[in-house]
């Protein structure tokens, strides 16, 4: 068994899902792949069935659920998943190119040198975005200048999707109590990472908006990061966060 999993949330991803399954088998570290597939009608988790059938046992994994839960609840549901079993160093990834596979490598070498929490960042060595318009890239930028300006982390892509947990910050943060379903979730995920006094660092990557397939953002999922920035830093004055160091 890998001692690292991959979770990538699919919904209609059928002109992606088998080209990024067979780009993490083929790095050169034992990754293991779960897709957490919300009722894709487009066949998505058919392929990904024939491929662990034929090709990948053991190595790929899916999880369907009935209807789109949101990208909060899956990476909750894939983190629950894999602390029943015995993974070490547990990834969040797109499955539309966005994120570079290769990545994962550099991520996980970042939690082998002392990190609790790698992000994969767009912004922490200037600005690292292709095929965005300027107005996303603004949009993206500035959202988290406005993280970092009401909760206080320093963090400079507090949006990122693309990170790798060690276990322990998993086993530590009570998942249940995690609230936020879109970007907010992501930066929920290392609010509260950070108050809990794990090390987050970031690893520059290059961010490239996918080619194909249809994107899942919305103005709804801008609108409840704005909003629940506040929230979740409000409701920290009155919550208790047990160092993991003591």
């Amino acid at each position: 068994m890998s001692d690292s999993l991959v979770i990538i949330p699919t919904y209609n991803e059928k002109e992606n899902i088998e080209k990024i399954i067979r780009k993490v088998f083929s790095l050169p570290h034992n990754f293991e792949v779960l897709i957490i597939d919300d009722g894709s009608p487009d066949g998505t988790p058919q392929i990904v069935k024939h491929l662990q059938e034929t090709e990948f046992h053991g190595r790929l994994h899916i999880e369907e659920r009935a209807g789109k839960q949101g990208l909060g609840t899956a990476y909750i549901h894939g983190f629950k998943w894999a602390l029943k079993r015995s993974y070490e160093f547990i990834f969040e990834m797109d499955a539309d190119f966005s994120h570079n596979p290769e990545d994962l490598i550099r991520l996980r070498q970042a939690c082998l040198d002392g990190a609790d929490m790698a992000i994969g960042s767009r912004y922490v060595k200037g600005v690292n975005v292709v095929n965005w318009p300027m107005s996303r890239v603004l949009m993206s930028y500035f959202a988290s200048v406005y993280v970092r300006l009401i909760t206080g982390i320093d963090i400079q892509d507090a949006t990122a999707g693309f990170k790798c947990y060690r276990r322990i910050v998993l086993e530590t943060i009570n998942l249940d109590k995690i609230k936020f379903v879109g970007y907010a979730f992501q930066i929920e995920m290392k609010f509260t990472a950070i108050m809990h006094g794990f090390k987050v660092v970031e690893v520059p990557i290059i961010f490239t908006d996918r080619t194909e397939g249809t994107s899942k953002m919305s103005t709804r999922i801008f609108r409840e990061a704005f909003l629940g920035v506040i929230q979740m830093k409000t409701s920290s004055w009155f919550r208790k966060y047990p160092k993991i160091n003591g």
